[in-house]
């Protein structure tokens, strides 16, 4: 028995959708085309379209037409962890700039706008962002009643500096005046609040020391950002920049005015890096919360 004319038609036009000659979202041919192009009658191409529609390989829009449905071919879509994961990935070789939701979506193999299924807006993205970062990297295995305070202060300001270190974008991310909603995030606070816990301090003090201390390690990393953007710009490390600058450096030390400078540039044991500016920093601190606490 012939295979009715119908069933030839869809099967072609499925080989085709199939072939990706015609794409999901792709407008294919009307009833008027299906005419023209087989030779048949308007009720065969009508069936033509709704054995299509009954296969889920079409779909009807609205001042459009008939077009190829949007998951035809294509792999069941990623979730918000795979979509976050991606957004880290890229941001820690781009830089937070680098992200975008079209790029984003390049490397997750979807459609731009199928990005929102997953979050809200960018800076959704971005504190589930921060937040996986923080998750990934929970406070030490410290205590405050069997290291002390300051240990699991220490402890968790070097913990943030290495996750700084290793994603350099999450300091232009972190804000302490408008803080994006990150449960992990709060867990730090939580946990630096709690090591100064019962030691003569109120809660606002205790806050306030917490956040003083994230405060420092976020705005130091904050110069490891600039760090990445400007070799990224010039093509030239922080060393080969200074290099190419001494000879400035020289001119305006080489009148006398700036002894102390002139003296530490031209020492041997001199040591500037943004590790001992932290390391300074954070020692410092630590020294002036002391008097403060029982």
């Amino acid at each position: 028995m012939e295979e009715p004319p119908y069933r030839r038609i869809a099967a072609d036009l499925a080989g085709r959708i199939a072939s990706g000659e015609f794409a999901p979202g792709t407008r294919i041919p009307s009833t008027r085309q299906l005419i023209a192009e087989y030779g048949v009658a308007m009720a065969t191409a009508t069936k033509v379209l709704a054995t299509l529609r009954e296969r889920g390989l079409v779909e009807p829009v609205r001042g459009v037409g008939t077009v190829v449905a949007a998951d035809v071919g294509r792999a069941p879509g990623p979730d918000r962890a795979q979509v976050v994961a991606t957004a880290v990935a890229t941001a820690d070789a781009e830089g937070l700039h680098g992200l975008s939701m079209r790029r984003l979506a390049g490397r997750l193999g979807i459609p731009t706008m199928a990005i929102y299924r997953y979050v809200a807006d960018r800076d959704e993205l971005v504190m589930f962002m921060i937040d996986k970062v923080m998750a990934d990297n929970p406070p030490p295995a410290l205590t405050p009643e069997r290291d002390g305070w300051r240990a699991c202060l220490e402890a968790i300001a070097r913990l943030q500096w290495a996750m700084y270190r290793r994603h350099t974008w999450l300091a232009e991310a972190v804000s302490f005046t408008r803080p994006l909603p990150a449960p992990h995030a709060m867990v730090h606070t939580e946990w630096m609040m709690r090591a100064l816990d019962g030691r003569g301090l109120d809660l606002n003090a205790q806050f306030t020391a917490a956040v003083t201390v994230a405060n420092h390690v976020r705005g130091t990393a904050v110069n490891r950002a600039e760090e990445a953007q400007a070799e990224q710009d010039s093509g030239l490390t922080d060393a080969q920049w200074l290099e190419a600058q001494e000879g400035r450096i020289g001119a305006v030390l080489a009148d006398g005015r700036l002894p102390l400078l002139a003296r530490f540039v031209a020492a041997d044991d001199g040591v500037w890096n943004l590790d001992t500016l932290f390391e300074f920093g954070l020692q410092r601190l630590l020294d002036g919360f002391a008097p403060l606490l029982r």
